[in-house]
């Protein structure tokens, strides 16, 4: 937690209970994030972002234990290899359990989520208490946000509640796989 203070993280924490967009740092860009079960905090994010709903979103989580309560691991023919890559840069495609919102899948069937490695990332995913969206933090159709400069010109006329660190070194965005086939997706 060197990397960020106790009073930033709960301003941020508290922006998320608010129903407010979060940026911070993750493993290859800045991102966007919100309370996943908060419909009107999601389609906030979405407008912010210009994305269409269809597309799904991203779900990170500070452990497996979190991600186990949206998805059931134990039915993933690869969830050996989706717990070995975590924590870490891999994203993987899973059937939810049931009661996982559709606004969160899109028009998929299955739910994206990961466990992050990254320490600002993970921290304020276990001081909100759950898993929390992760989008790039771009307007759909242009690059994510690489720097915090980058990130205030795209969002600083914007209701965005910004949480400071550095990004973690990737230089790609996370893979993604399907965790039914192994497929790789992105």
């Amino acid at each position: 937690m060197s990397w960020i203070s106790e009073f930033r993280l709960r301003l941020a924490t508290d922006a998320l209970r608010r129903g407010r967009t979060v940026a911070y740092p993750t493993e290859a860009v800045y991102g966007l994030g919100c309370d996943p079960f908060n419909e009107e905090a999601v389609r906030k994010l979405l407008a912010l972002k210009r994305r269409s709903q269809t597309k799904g979103l991203i779900l990170i989580a500070a452990d497996v234990e979190a991600v186990e309560a949206l998805v059931d691991l134990a039915r993933v023919p690869l969830s050996a290899e989706v717990r070995a890559g975590w924590p870490g840069p891999t994203t993987w495609l899973i059937p939810p359990r049931p009661g996982i919102p559709e606004w969160l899948r899109g028009t998929h069937d299955a739910l994206a989520v990961r466990v992050t490695a990254h320490p600002v990332a993970a921290a304020l995913c276990r001081a909100f208490g759950g898993p929390i969206v992760s989008t790039s933090a771009n307007l759909s159709g242009h690059r994510p946000a690489h720097t915090p400069v980058r990130l205030w010109c795209q969002f600083s006329r914007q209701a965005v509640h910004f949480l400071p660190g550095r990004l973690g070194g990737a230089t790609r965005p996370t893979a993604i796989f399907d965790a039914m086939s192994g497929r790789r997706i992105r």
